[in-house]
């Protein structure tokens, strides 16, 4: 049986358990609903301004060594920019999923799998007190310890989507082929909707670690009024 201290030490270890972990920045957790969508049915969400940090490129994402070195340098400005934000300002933050923004001059181009004709940016969101000259020293820092080209190509991204429309795809990234066909050829159209900018995968699932058939990426689509 706990003694009364002892009720009082655990009672406060979990509080302070708590707060810590109310005081985490965590994009997903309090853009629940953008993070989170069903995966039978489209459905539309208004999407508030987002920062990230950010790299541009193009080409197939399974063979480019461009896209490769984006990821890798993305992942390791935004751990160092976590800690380094721990240590100085007293803010933690969770590490949010990788994002990417692709887009083709021929949107077919998606459906048809045409990856070498896309271009994309890949991000990981921020917390809106990461500035510039904080991501300019987590570059410095990350390049002092590896030489990866994509470093120097690392930008400060502000987005503003506003209405989209998304959906929750499980499965191989190649087999979003179908979602796509319905959301461009049957939901827009019925819907009176076209569309208003990139397309926007959010990958949710780590691919190195989970199969093929349970990797979960939300797509989402900036529309408006056709």
């Amino acid at each position: 049986m706990l003694t009364a201290d002892a009720d009082w030490t655990e009672t406060t270890l979990c509080a302070l358990m708590r707060e810590a972990t109310v005081d985490k920045h965590d994009v997903k957790k309090i853009h629940r609903e953008l993070y989170s969508p069903p995966s039978k049915d489209f459905t539309v969400v208004d999407v508030p301004e987002f920062r990230y940090i950010a790299v541009d490129g193009s080409g197939d994402p399974n063979t480019s060594p461009a896209y490769a070195n984006a990821v890798e340098a993305l992942y390791g400005v935004a751990y160092t920019l976590k800690f380094a934000s721990k240590k100085t300002l007293g803010r933690d933050f969770a590490i949010g999923p990788l994002e990417g923004l692709w887009r083709a001059d021929d949107p077919t181009a998606f459906t048809a799998r045409r990856k070498d004709s896309w271009d994309w940016t890949m991000m990981i969101s921020q917390p809106d007190w990461i500035t510039e000259d904080m991501v300019r020293a987590a570059v410095d820092g990350v390049a002092k310890k590896k030489d990866n080209p994509a470093l120097a190509d690392i930008r400060l991204l502000t987005l503003i989507e506003g209405t989209c429309v998304q959906i929750l795809h499980i499965g191989s990234y190649d087999d979003e082929t179908p979602i796509l066909e319905r959301l461009h050829n049957h939901y827009l159209p019925e819907h009176g909707l076209t569309f208003n900018g990139d397309h926007h995968e959010i990958y949710l699932s780590d691919a190195r670690r989970t199969a093929p058939a349970k990797l979960r990426t939300i797509l989402r689509q900036p529309v408006r009024p056709a």
